[in-house]
C-alpha cells in the first residue's frame, strides 16, 4: 500500500499532462528505483505493463479526478521531449510536494526523476527520490490485456475481467 501510494503520487504529474507525446502500444518494462528518508531506504524493482492508448487515457482521467480532490496546486509544461511538473497535494493529512521531469526518447522510452517531500512524514517517510525508466518491449503476450502487469518472475496479474 505505502509503495503504491508513493509511486502514484510521484507519477501523477505525468498522468495529468494534457497532451503527452504519443508512445507505442504494447508491453513496456518499468524499472523503478526509490530512496526514502529518513534511513536512506532503497527500493528497486522491475515489472512489465501491457498498455494501449485507451488505457493511458483512462489512467490520466483517473489521476485528474484524484488531483481535483486532493491537490491545491499543479503545474505541468511540455517543452520538446521533456515534461516538467510540480504539485502540492494533501494525502492522509500530509502535505505532499512533488517536482519531477520526464524525458521522452521517441515513442519507445521515458526517463523520469521525481523528488517528493511529505510534511508531516507519511508512513515514516519525510522525503523520497524516485527514478523510473520505461522501455517499449514489443507486443503484449497472449493472454495479457491493457492494464495487466507482469512481475520480474513472470507472474501476470490481471487488473480487469477479460
Amino acid at each position: 500500500m505505502r509503495r503504491t501510494l508513493l509511486a502514484a503520487t510521484c507519477l501523477v504529474g505525468f498522468a495529468l499532462c494534457a497532451d503527452p507525446p504519443a508512445i507505442r502500444e504494447g508491453l513496456w518494462s518499468i524499472h523503478t528505483v526509490s530512496v526514502d528518508n529518513p534511513g536512506d531506504k532503497r527500493i528497486e524493482g522491475t515489472r512489465s505493463l501491457c498498455r494501449n492508448h485507451a488505457y493511458d487515457v483512462r489512467i490520466r482521467e483517473q489521476a485528474q479526478n484524484r488531483q481535483k480532490q486532493s491537490c491545491k496546486s499543479f503545474t505541468g509544461t511540455i517543452s520538446g521531449n521533456r515534461f516538467t511538473q510540480s504539485s502540492e497535494c494533501t494525502i492522509q493529512g500530509s502535505v505532499v510536494a512533488s517536482k519531477g521531469v520526464t524525458t521522452f526518447s521517441g515513442d519507445t522510452s521515458t526517463h523520469t526523476e521525481t523528488h517528493t517531500t511529505f510534511t508531516p512524514a507519511l508512513y515514516g517517510i519525510a522525503e523520497s527520490a524516485m527514478t523510473i525508466d520505461q522501455k517499449y518491449l514489443g507486443a503484449c503476450p497472449a493472454g495479457m490485456a491493457p492494464g495487466d502487469y507482469m512481475s520480474s518472475d513472470g507472474k501476470v496479474t490481471h487488473v480487469q475481467q477479460h
